[in-house]
């Protein structure tokens, strides 16, 4: 994973804060800002703060993922298509003993990692876990391999199977 620098980062990070707190209605974007028009549309479906912002590489295309705490504490993952700025997915962050989460999840967390690890090894540094639009739970796993870079793992939580691997590009916002 490329890490920006701090003076980057910070530039960044403004522009998320305000944004996030400013009324993004008026937010004005230009036809080649994607990620503008991906913010505005990711907040369009979430209201709320972004913490966090990924871009990973989905083959033909790049997308990028939102982080967004909402004003009723919930969290949200939202996805953006960089070409189209269409929204291709939303899921609900959840605790791993959320009931919901609970109720479907038939594999245990160390299954699902191990089924991560195989599809990339490495170190896992962050799991979530997270209710899909269509009723699904999934665990999603960022995974640092050997070369440093860093992968994204979604299995879903019924039956172990790989949703999604993505290589993930950057990220600005905490982990």
């Amino acid at each position: 994973m490329k890490h920006l620098t701090m003076s980057a980062t910070l530039v960044a990070a403004a522009f998320f804060a305000n944004t996030a707190m400013a009324e993004h209605g008026n937010m004005k974007v230009k036809s080649h800002d994607s990620l503008g028009k991906c913010v505005k549309a990711a907040l369009a479906k979430r209201d709320g703060t972004i913490v966090k912002v990924e871009f990973k590489d989905e083959g033909k295309s790049g997308v990028y993922e939102f982080d967004i705490e909402s004003a009723d504490g919930k969290a949200w993952d939202i996805e953006c298509n960089a070409k189209s700025s269409k929204i291709t997915e939303i899921e609900e962050e959840v605790k791993a003993d959320d009931a919901r989460f609970v109720a479907l999840a038939k594999v245990t967390e160390a299954d699902a990692k191990a089924i991560a690890l195989a599809t990339h090894a490495g170190t896992i540094v962050e799991t979530e876990y997270e209710l899909e639009s269509d009723g699904k739970a999934s665990y999603e796993f960022d995974i640092v391999a050997a070369d440093g870079k860093e992968y994204k793992v979604e299995v879903d939580a019924t039956s172990g199977k790989v949703v999604e691997s993505n290589l993930e590009v950057y990220q600005i916002g905490k982990e």
